[in-house]
């Protein structure tokens, strides 16, 4: 087991593209560190140049106390997992798992112990005679990982192992990877572009965009204290809503946006230093749907949250929540950070059209809500939960980063 160290690593294409630019990062020894990010953010070739598939232009890779920029992949002590199994059809479960091993002319008994060891951490005792074609796709991806754990490296490499499978799949096989790290301890560099997997999984979620990192830190200060406006919106699932605001002192401090004003906690100020420094300019305010309730259903715990009156333009129930979709009206925060957070590569996430200049904003409200399309329904907002952007740089007024 190892640490992995980057320092100032920049991979640079033909033509002067740089997928990667002054990457430093440290992996601690144990560690489950998550590489999310939208599509060509550079997130798999970091993954590449750790593995040495990837030659690096410029910086310094050390894996353990050596430095490994020069060295082949095998002789890196790492195993990777790929998005595409990559078995060999001919062989069985159990050959397939021993096949690395035999290359590297290890005794028989030794062998058999690893790959039985594997087998039954990751339940495959019972496919171990089976070829991969008889296997469903979880049960190829846990024969992947089998493959990988047998070598016991220093490393895991994993490079979006479960994105073939199914959804209820996927949850299942992120559980394995729980217990699997807990029982192994080893070091694994993981990436996806699915923010469930790296909320989920990282001990730290690392975030890239156009190959420059952005903010390293655990799942829960991602979210609860992102570094700028791109992790903000690219972190949580549904993602924050923006608007621009102002933020006012009368009587006490309030930010106010379309006819809406809400009142700020002093602790905010407090919480956030430099903040006050904004009184009577505009910024970027940010509201997770989380941080809504409908007021029918919150009870006394909402008592001094601030309350907006919405019309429910759609409503999506998921069983033990709704999603209540509103518009506001005011234009939609057209910032290069939040149109950089909001492509993630993927069709389905297309914007409702909207009438005139006004925001779609989703609140997510308790089940026991009865929003429906249609309907009014007043919104009650945990204002010690709100989030303030710079309109400029678009960085997080108060983060201690930005300090």
């Amino acid at each position: 087991m190892a640490s992995i160290v980057l320092t100032n690593v920049d991979k640079i294409y033909a033509g002067g593209v740089k997928a990667v630019n002054g990457l430093n990062l440290e992996i601690k020894d144990g560690e489950f560190m998550v590489l999310v990010g939208p599509s060509g953010c550079g997130k798999s070739t970091a993954l590449r140049m750790i593995a040495g598939l990837e030659d690096i232009s410029g910086g310094e890779i050390a894996i353990g106390d050596k430095v490994v920029n020069h060295l082949p992949p095998k002789d890196r002590d790492i195993a990777m997992v790929f998005q595409n199994y990559a078995l060999y059809p001919h062989m069985t479960v159990e050959e397939n798992l021993a096949f690395g091993l035999k290359l590297r002319k290890m005794p028989k008994p030794e062998i058999q112990k690893r790959v039985n060891d594997a087998a039954k951490m990751l339940g495959l005792e019972t496919y171990l005679k089976r070829k991969p074609a008889a296997l469903s796709g979880g049960q190829r991806q846990r024969v992947a990982m089998g493959r990988a754990i047998v070598r016991e490296p220093q490393a895991f490499l994993m490079d979006e192992p479960l994105s073939n499978l199914d959804a209820k799949l996927r949850v299942s096989m992120r559980a394995s990877l729980n217990q699997m790290h807990e029982r192994l301890g080893v070091t694994t560099v993981y990436v996806t572009h699915d923010q469930v997997e790296a909320m989920t999984l990282g001990d730290r979620v690392c975030v890239l965009r156009d190959g420059l990192l952005q903010q390293v830190d655990t799942p829960q200060n991602l979210f609860d204290k992102p570094v700028n406006l791109f992790v903000a919106g690219f972190m949580g699932s549904p993602s924050m809503n923006f608007v621009t605001a102002e933020l006012v002192r009368d009587g006490g401090a309030a930010v106010t946006f379309a006819d809406i004003k809400l009142s700020i906690p002093d602790s905010t100020f407090t919480d956030k230093p430099g903040l006050d420094q904004y009184i009577g300019k505009k910024i970027i305010l940010g509201i997770r749907p989380s941080d809504f309730e409908d007021a029918a259903s919150a009870g006394n715990h909402a008592n001094g949250w601030a309350t907006l009156s919405v019309k429910a333009e759609v409503t999506e129930e998921l069983g033990s929540e709704i999603n209540v979709l509103f518009l506001i009206d005011a234009p939609p925060v057209e910032h290069k950070d939040t149109v950089a957070a909001a492509d993630t590569g993927d069709d389905e996430e297309a914007a409702l059209p909207l009438t005139g200049d006004k925001s779609l904003w989703t609140a997510r409200v308790n089940a026991r809500s009865h929003a429906r399309p249609g309907q009014s329904i007043d919104l009650v907002i945990d204002t010690h939960n709100l989030h303030f952007f710079d309109p400029t740089s678009g960085l997080s007024i108060g983060h201690e980063a930005n300090r």
